[in-house]
């Protein structure tokens, strides 16, 4: 069922994620299906929907950065970094997850993409749940991502309990993905931020950060 988006359907949403639900809304990129991260059922569900091989972790959108400790482990400083230069915005870090996080969240890697997302439909279900919601990409796994609500209902039909109308979204390319390990800084997958530019961001702190260590001992 597709519904314009609006305080009162923001509030169906986030009943309907607590209930185990599955819904599918706008983001900066193109629409995602969202179930709540934590419950183990709702993702099963979500995957089998998607269609999408269980070794394959979701992303996840939070609503500021204090809902990632809710999901990451802890923040490399050159991630968060990153989250304090790029967020809200299509960037997603790949950080280590909670040990407590549903395999299927995580696809047994240990690791949880985590992205706050610059689109206000979004936003404003983020905060109408108070809690993150996944957002992979709405379309059967192998297929084009959806960018409007009418083609969410096509792919889907009625498989989805909710799809929030939030106009159409860019599509395009999808986030950046970042993560940090033994090897420094990688690129999982470049999108609307080019990993060049990561590297630049991160480069100057460091240079900055060096400038300010030598003039500290003058």
């Amino acid at each position: 069922m597709i519904v314009p988006a609006s305080d009162a359907v923001f509030q169906e949403a986030a009943r309907l994620l607590k209930q185990g639900g599955l819904i599918a809304f706008p983001t900066e990129t193109y629409y995602g299906l969202g179930v709540d991260p934590f419950n183990s059922e709702a993702l099963r569900r979500l995957f089998a929907v998607k269609r999408r091989a269980e070794n394959k972790p979701v992303l996840v959108l939070v609503k500021d950065q204090e809902q990632v400790s809710l999901l990451a482990e802890n923040v490399p400083t050159e991630l968060q970094h990153l989250m304090n230069r790029f967020w809200p915005g299509p960037l997603t870090l790949v950080c280590p997850a909670r040990a407590e996080l549903p395999k299927l969240l995580t696809g047994g890697t240990n690791t949880v993409g985590i992205r706050q997302s610059p689109d206000a439909t979004a936003r404003l279900l983020l905060a109408a749940f108070g809690r993150p919601i996944t957002a992979t990409s709405a379309n059967r796994s192998g297929e084009m991502a959806a960018v409007t609500a009418a083609e969410v209902e096509v792919a889907f039909n009625s498989e989805i309990d909710l799809i929030i109308d939030g106009g159409r979204t860019p599509g395009g390319a999808g986030s950046s993905l970042v993560g940090y390990g033994e090897q420094g800084l990688r690129c999982v997958r470049e999108g609307r931020i080019s990993f060049a530019k990561i590297l630049r961001l991160l480069a100057t702190k460091e240079s900055r950060k060096q400038e300010k260590t030598f003039f500290s001992f003058l």
